[in-house]
């Protein structure tokens, strides 16, 4: 027999979020009452399939975090956070040395479905050693050169706008977080080592709360539908 799944998700929540222009760091900014953090965790909670969750968030606001965390069947810890992303993610790791698969979650998605939290992880389970959600890009998408010039328009039928949880084998993601190269998400660091990477349909829900309009849709969203802003079991 192999050893027991322990799946921990990873809530990088030190960013500034400089592009929401709100007062606070985004994953504090509030939605529907209640802050994107919480939602986030609230989210994974409610899926039933996470055993721990770790939240990196600003080390300045540790206490605040902890304060607005709901107790429940899931222990949460939170830990400091890096600078950048991928120093969150690293600490995240660094916190969680017993997890057999990761989920890295942007508290920026708030609003991502449980259920889409559990078929990440069925996929997982299922043998896959990284699995990510996508849903089908509907726009033109242009490739341009240094001067702004058109160099290429890729067949969108084959592309895909990513969103998370990302979930992986975590003796993969540590593999590839030591090779310490960018990437501009943890699917694109894996993919570097060669590993698979399968993309499953997304939810429209999940989108990634980064603009004034992403959060007043969000809002709008809670406004007309408030038992989603609770959604503990």
């Amino acid at each position: 027999m192999g050893s027991p799944r322990h799946i921990v998700a990873l809530v990088p929540a030190a960013g500034q979020g400089v592009r929401l222009g709100e007062q606070l760091p985004k994953a504090f900014v509030p939605v529907g009452g209640t802050p994107m953090l919480t939602l986030a965790v609230d989210g994974l909670i409610a899926s039933g399939v996470v055993d721990h969750i770790v939240i990196m968030a600003p080390d300045a606001l540790i206490d605040a975090a902890v304060a607005m965390l709901p107790a429940g069947p899931v222990p949460v810890s939170v830990v400091a956070g890096g600078v950048e992303r991928t120093d969150s993610v690293r600490a995240g790791l660094a916190a969680a040395p017993l997890a057999t698969h990761v989920l890295v979650h942007d508290a920026a998605r708030a609003l991502t479905p449980p259920s889409l939290i559990a078929r990440v992880v069925a996929e997982l389970v299922a043998g896959h050693p990284a699995v990510v959600p996508g849903l089908p890009v509907t726009d033109t998408v242009k490739a341009v050169d240094a001067d702004s010039v058109v160099t290429g328009t890729p067949d969108r039928a084959g592309l895909r706008a990513i969103q998370t949880p990302q979930g992986f084998d975590a003796r993969l993601l540590r593999d590839a977080y030591a090779q310490n190269l960018p990437a501009t998400d943890d699917a694109g660091l894996v993919e570097m080592l060669g590993a698979p990477v399968r993309v499953i349909p997304g939810d429209p829900l999940a989108f990634k709360i980064t603009t004034q309009l992403d959060l007043r849709l969000a809002r709008t969203l809670l406004a007309d539908n408030p038992t989603r802003a609770v959604v503990r079991p």
